[in-house]
């Protein structure tokens, strides 16, 4: 593993703590018009705060000491926004001169880290979760592979039917879990990863199928609330589930 070892360092490497992290912020975001005709989608807000400051205040609390927001559409939003209400931890923008793609958007920002021989988070822009990292990361540790990706289930927002052979319900569930689990959009990288990514495209069809052959891609089951938040409906929901849990 990459990890340092000596001094505060090493005690706060041992005690799974991930020191430097990745938003990825570049896209469109076209489904989630008219909400990003003016804005990043990590700036759409759900509850009155955007998606990204939820994220920096997770990362915070986490025991992240920098992250670097790799931006493209509307990119000066995110940077206007840092400087009226500071980040919790240190906080750099990249921004894509040409649309890379999430491969190429994360390997941008993932060289602007600093600590090059130190593991990192990576997160998509538009997920809205909370999980503890330092969990994460022990496990990621114990396993010793290159990367580990969160499994969430998803959201069934009208719950489940059960059927017989002739196609009659035989059941109708409230909402639950779903019994599958997704990519959460949630990674821990070890530094390889970095020279693995593409320079531009999808780290998803390129990237990741070489960790699955070599075996080095683990995953870490997470049963937390996890929403992707992809269109207005999404915000509208995730919401609702805020108001009702208070």
């Amino acid at each position: 593993m990459w990890l340092l070892t000596d001094g505060v360092d090493g005690e706060r490497a041992g005690l799974g703590v991930v020191r430097q992290a990745v938003i990825l912020a570049g896209g469109v975001g076209s489904r989630m018009r008219p909400l990003t005709s003016t804005r990043p989608k990590p700036m759409v807000e759900v509850h009155g705060t955007p998606i990204l400051r939820h994220q920096l205040d997770w990362f915070a609390e986490s025991g992240v000491e920098r992250v670097v927001i790799s931006a493209g559409h509307r990119a000066q939003v995110i940077s206007d926004y840092l400087q009226a209400c500071p980040s919790p931890v240190r906080t750099d923008v990249v921004v894509e001169t040409k649309p890379l793609g999430r491969g190429g958007g994360l390997k941008l920002a993932a060289a602007a880290l600093e600590r090059s021989d130190e593991p990192w988070l990576a997160v998509y822009g538009d997920i809205w979760t909370r999980f503890p990292l330092t969990a994460m990361f022990a496990h990621h540790r114990r396993h010793g592979a290159l990367a580990t990706v969160a499994l969430p289930r998803p959201w069934l927002p009208r719950g489940r039917a059960d059927c017989d052979e002739l196609g009659r319900v035989t059941a109708l569930a409230s909402q639950e879990p779903a019994p599958l689990r997704v990519n959460g959009g949630v990674f821990v990288f070890e530094p390889p990863v970095k020279e693995m990514l593409p320079n531009e495209g999808d780290h998803e069809t390129t990237t990741f199928p070489m960790l699955i052959r070599t075996q080095q891609l683990m995953g870490y089951p997470v049963d937390n609330p996890w929403r992707a938040i992809n269109t207005p409906r999404d915000v509208h929901d995730v919401e609702r589930e805020i108001a009702g849990r208070g």
